[in-house]
């Protein structure tokens, strides 16, 4: 009989060494990437400062800033989303001599962190605000925001006249993107099941640079400092799943209500904002009876941290009733060199018709 044949042994199949490397690799960078909440005390002790104080507000331990001159009209800074009052110390030393400046974080912010009532839409600040002014003992007061401070701002203004004597927005959210698609990146993943609520913990520096590279028209002004401090504040203690809230929350803005105010308004724009485009800023005009408008062009989504002295200028003659001082002009290229050689054989240029 002829000899038979043996079969082949049959390969192993290594699907499972792969899924096992895949695993560690995938818990290597779950591992690398998890940033949890640093301690509240760091942070305090990191970025309050000698001109700190803490209150309470609403049944959360604000952190707020009262400086400048204490018989000068009180004016409260509102900061924007994952923001802190450090981006208004700029206007803190230039609104100081002739205002009471009042700064704080926002629930969810900074080193205030969430409050009891975990609402973190641009209403539940706008009630935030209110509580602030009433234990600062104040009747009144200048109300400025900034992006999502700025709809806090308008909003409190629209919903408590009595309580405002003049507003100021700059860059300021309020109307509603044509789609979905239109809304940042971060936010969009955010609204995501599972990987917004896993992504909240990955750490921000990466993102922080980008986003702050693009908010202002210069980019080197997102330094070492302001990513640190803005990367380091998202993780006090439940300021991350307070993001996360208003990302899933927060309702499209109604501007209709601009439309009936009657507050005496100063709206300041960046010309080179990528967020919030220049057009609203028209838009906020148009709306807003007698509202003011500077447009400063060679600034980003962040001005008064961009050029502070030029644009609190504009605030300081705003409260003062004064004309509006104007902005300054975006710096020109330096005129190119002559060609070398008899300047009576230049060559001359040559002139293009315009067209049509």
């Amino acid at each position: 009989m002829p000899a038979r044949r043996r079969r082949p042994e049959a390969r192993r199949r290594p699907w499972p060494l792969f899924l096992l490397f895949a695993a560690g690799v995938a818990t290597g960078v779950a591992l690398w990437a998890y940033a949890p909440s640093l301690p509240a005390e760091t942070l305090i002790a990191r970025y309050a400062g000698d001109r700190s104080r803490f209150i309470d507000v609403g049944g959360v331990r604000a952190h707020i800033r009262d400086e400048g001159n204490p018989e000068g009209v009180p004016i409260v800074l509102i900061h924007g989303s994952n923001g802190s009052l450090q981006v208004w110390e700029g206007w803190a030393r230039e609104l100081g001599a002739t205002a009471r400046v009042i700064s704080v974080d926002l629930p969810g912010h900074g080193l205030t962190g969430p409050w009891p009532r975990d609402e973190y839409t641009v209403e539940a600040y706008a009630d935030f605000i209110e509580v602030l002014i009433d234990n600062l003992h104040l009747d009144k007061a200048v109300v400025a925001g900034h992006s999502l401070g700025g709809a806090v701002a308008w909003t409190f203004a629209a919903t408590r006249p009595d309580r405002v004597s003049q507003l100021v927005l700059v860059d300021s959210a309020g109307y509603p993107r044509d789609s979905e698609a239109d809304a940042p990146l971060m936010a969009r993943l955010a609204r995501t099941p599972l990987l917004g609520d896993v992504g909240i913990y990955f750490k921000p520096e990466s993102r922080v640079r980008r986003a702050l590279a693009d908010a202002y028209a210069d980019p080197a002004q997102a330094t070492p400092e302001r990513v640190r401090r803005a990367a380091e504040l998202q993780r006090f203690p439940g300021n991350r799943e307070a993001t996360l809230q208003r990302a899933r929350t927060q309702e499209p803005l109604d501007p209709t209500p601009l439309k009936r105010m009657d507050v005496p308004t100063l709206i300041i724009w960046g010309g080179k904002d990528r967020w919030v485009p220049a057009a609203d800023a028209l838009r906020f005009q148009a709306d807003i009876k007698g509202a003011q408008l500077e447009i400063f062009s060679a600034l980003g989504h962040n001005p008064m941290e961009e050029d502070p002295k030029a644009t609190a200028a504009t605030v300081i003659a705003f409260l003062a009733g004064a004309p509006l001082p104007p902005p300054p002009a975006e710096p020109t290229p330096p005129p190119e060199p002559e060609p070398a050689g008899n300047a009576d054989h230049a060559v001359q240029p040559s002139v293009m018709p315009e067209k049509d």
